[in-house]
């Protein structure tokens, strides 16, 4: 179907002019529109091989922002500008599915606002754990339920269940050349799972999450403070220790993701510092002693888990991940191996800084 036909089934309040890509699109197909009036908005075509369940996806969006947007009303805040405003098709859905099968969904356009591709300053990475704790003490009491839309997301037993799999089946013939790395997911086994069945005990409790911590996904404003985070649809019910552990993971890493050059490769601890008393500036008021003390263990707890994804998905031959080359996967694990290292290394130095910052705030 034609984009401004699409257009035309959500309640714009004015007429579509032109619709026009944004971003790369990693997952999902991103518009701007702009309009006949003086408003612009946000088309986005949702990747339904990975959100299975758009509708429920919507639903938990729009649960999330309408509690946000109370809170910033509360606060005498801009609920506009300060929470994502989701728009409803013409016969009031939160989403619309074309002839195709494929579903559309659309917000405000929030003007005037600067986002960054990497947090590459102390200040920066502050700011980033200031916007994303600042989400999470917004919607640390939403009691409604949200739709479970990524089944096994985070979790170490479910990963540890479709690795068992991988390995008994072998199907590409990979394992052998790996055994070095396969030892690295082995010998951590018991200490992710004695992590995980706090979660799963409640001794950690579950909240709403982003599970989308990078950089790029906090508005700011002119001024450089926080305005909102955006692309909630990963929001759900899990650990909030998640959210900080991918920001680590995001943020510190002084190489790449798949860098082919592993001395590249660290976690600063500088930038860890400033996201984490960020975070903690926001969060101190209702995290449990015991979600702060495991923070910085959450950085090697997601790190490991994505070393555990990579090196799956080579050794079942690349069906998860797109990829470069045949060993591309192989150098994200060994990339990602050598940050998850480095985080272990420190890892004495991150409680301390953590325990001083949350002292800081209290």
């Amino acid at each position: 179907m034609e984009l401004l036909s699409i257009c035309r089934q959500f309640q714009f309040g004015a007429t579509p002019t032109e619709v026009k890509p944004l971003g790369e699109g990693f997952i999902n197909d991103t518009f701007i529109v702009h309009t006949d009036g003086t408003d612009s908005y946000l088309l986005q075509r949702k990747n339904r091989k990975i959100f299975t369940d758009v509708p429920a996806m919507m639903n938990n969006i729009a649960l999330v922002c309408d509690h946000i947007k109370a809170k910033v009303v509360a606060k005498g805040g801009d609920p506009m500008r300060e929470a994502l405003t989701v728009t409803p098709t013409v016969d009031g859905k939160l989403y619309y599915q074309d002839e195709e099968g494929e579903y559309w969904a659309a917000c405000l356009f929030i003007k005037d606002s600067i986002t960054y591709q990497a947090a590459r300053t102390p200040e920066l990475a502050f700011q980033g754990g200031k916007g994303i704790g600042l989400f999470q003490s917004m919607v640390a009491d939403l009691k409604a339920p949200l739709a479970d839309i990524l089944p096994g997301f985070h979790n170490i037993r479910y990963r540890f269940k479709q690795w068992d799999e991988v390995l008994a089946k072998d199907p590409v013939g990979r394992k052998a050349a790996v055994a070095t790395e396969i030892g690295w997911i082995e010998s951590r086994r018991e200490e992710m799972l004695k992590f995980w069945e706090l979660v799963e005990n409640g001794t950690i409790p579950t909240r709403v999450t982003h599970n989308d911590t990078k950089i790029n996904n906090i508005l700011f404003d002119q001024k450089g403070d926080v305005l909102c985070v955006i692309d909630l649809d990963t929001v759900l019910n899990s650990t909030c220790l998640n959210d900080f552990g991918d920001a680590i993971r995001s943020y510190t890493n002084t190489g790449l993701e798949d860098d082919p050059n592993l001395e590249n490769v660290s976690m600063n601890m500088e930038i860890f510092e400033a996201y984490a008393k960020g975070y903690l500036s926001q969060t101190i008021s209702f995290l449990t002693p015991t979600e702060i003390e495991y923070l910085a263990f959450s950085a090697k707890y997601i790190t490991y888990e994505q070393v555990l994804r990579f090196l799956m998905d080579y050794i079942d031959g690349d069906n998860y991940y797109k990829v470069k080359d045949a060993n591309h996967n192989l150098q994200r694990t060994l990339a990602q191996y050598q940050l998850l290292s480095s985080i272990e290394a420190q890892y004495a130095q991150m409680c301390e800084v953590v325990k001083k910052a949350a002292a800081a705030y209290r």
